[in-house]
């Protein structure tokens, strides 16, 4: 059986446990802005010398601005890489959000910028 990096850290995120009333707009709406938020701090980063520890911090940093927390910087980034291996297994990005919304307790719009915010800073080859 395998155990989720979201189940682990699920108790270990500090975010309102508000649920909207359309929980796929509020995934979506966290998506699009993680994108727009991630697009300027990609053209802002320079990429010449980009490495794992810039990307890390701007993942972090991403989501401390939104108030998403786990336990440990590593349980935070490896929940991140996990939304890659997942997209790589072929998921849809919808539903590695509704994932992490059932395994953690982020709202749609949270799972949506966690989601989104990983993408962008461990597995860009999944931005669309």
């Amino acid at each position: 059986m395998t155990t989720s990096v979201f189940t682990e850290a699920s108790a270990a995120v500090a975010t309102p446990q508000v649920r909207s009333p359309s929980p796929l707009r509020s995934l979506l709406t966290g998506l699009v802005l993680a994108f727009a938020l991630l697009s300027l701090v990609a053209v802002a980063a320079p990429t010449a010398n980009a490495d794992y520890s810039v990307d890390s911090s701007n993942f972090l940093g991403a989501l401390s601005s939104r108030g998403i927390t786990f336990a440990s910087r590593q349980s935070a980034i490896a929940a991140g890489h996990e939304v890659c291996d997942e997209l790589d297994q072929g998921k849809q990005a919808s539903d590695v959000g509704n994932d992490v919304m059932t395994q953690t307790n982020l709202d749609g719009y949270h799972a949506g910028f966690f989601v989104g915010v990983s993408i962008a800073a461990f597995c860009p080859r999944h931005s669309q």
